[in-house]
């Protein structure tokens, strides 16, 4: 009998984004009409998608409520061909998150927590884990009362044969240190921007900070991400650069995202960790090209780029 294929299991946190183009931000007490808005699941989703579209199979093992934005985040992780861990929970339906995104593409958010917000020890044993899988942890996720404690308590208990990736994201200073305790001690790899590592450490060099980051506990390694120059790659042994492609920016909603899922799903189908970056790199320079937050690209997508690109 054939074994099962490693997946992706993410414990994060699907939302809907409320995405808005704006021409500048509002003064305080002031108002900017949009040039344009979509509604659509981003969050967790983002992370997801871009696994799935690099071939690696992904559940959903974060929570989900009842009403319509859960109705929507349920409908798109279906045609993403997600899977579900858990059950809807009645009376509360799945949060939101407001995107202001400015002309040069970067964006400014506000978030309303719901059902995702509420994961719990018995969810997590609901959570089958096989070996080979990989289990993404949003620090979105570590910072909420409920969620925090609960993963902080259920990570040591994954096996060895799981690897665990830990994604602190905008509110790392605002998770509990017993909580960060536990995700460091149970990291295997560590994904964070400049700003998070910058917290982090109190080093403003990326490199430094990586560096410094991988000295604390994640088992294999640490990725800074750097934006329009790329990211770093610590691990125990060597701290290096991996150079970004140069692309027109459209929007940097979800790029970190199509980054962590890029370089997941490459790490799985078995590319050393500085092949795994660059395909990352290739992965989120493309997200950015195009409005939207689930903006990932597929595989074939990659592997143009990375052909066109042969030196980078």
């Amino acid at each position: 009998m054939t074994a099962p294929s490693p997946r992706l299991v993410h414990t994060g946190n699907v939302v809907i984004d409320v995405v808005m183009y704006l021409p500048r931000l509002p003064e305080v007490g002031g108002d900017v009409l949009a040039s344009s808005s979509r509604i659509t699941a981003g969050g967790g989703l983002n992370v997801m998608v871009s696994a799935a579209r690099q071939g690696l199979s992904v559940a959903y093992a974060g929570m989900h409520g009842t009403g319509p934005f859960a109705d929507q985040a349920r409908e798109q992780l279906a045609q993403a061909g997600i899977d579900l861990v858990q059950p809807a929970l009645p009376d509360v339906d799945t949060g939101f998150s407001v995107a202001l995104v400015d002309p040069t593409g970067e964006r400014t958010f506000a978030t309303s927590v719901g059902a995702e917000a509420r994961l719990g020890p018995a969810d997590l044993a609901r959570v089958d884990l096989r070996p080979g899988d990989v289990v993404y942890v949003s620090g979105y996720s570590l910072a909420y009362p409920s969620n925090g404690p609960a993963l902080a308590a259920w990570l040591p208990t994954i096996p060895p044969e799981v690897t665990v990736v830990i994604d602190p994201g905008p509110l790392v200073a605002e998770i509990p240190a017993a909580v960060l305790t536990s995700a460091w001690e149970r990291a295997d790899w560590w994904s964070c921007n400049e700003r998070e590592a910058r917290i982090l450490t109190d080093q403003a060099d990326p490199e430094a900070a990586a560096a410094s980051l991988a000295t604390r506990g994640a088992r294999a390694g640490v990725v800074v991400r750097t934006g329009p120059q790329g990211a770093v790659l610590a691990t125990a042994d060597r701290t290096l650069r991996v150079p970004a492609f140069p692309v027109a920016v459209v929007d940097t909603n979800g790029a970190g995202d199509a980054h962590v899922g890029a370089f997941v799903a490459a790490l799985v189908h078995g590319l050393d960790p500085v092949q795994a970056v660059r395909r990352a790199n290739a992965a989120a320079a493309l997200a950015v090209t195009r409005q939207g937050p689930a903006t990932a690209p597929t595989a074939v997508e990659v592997d143009e780029l990375l052909t066109a690109h042969p030196g980078r």
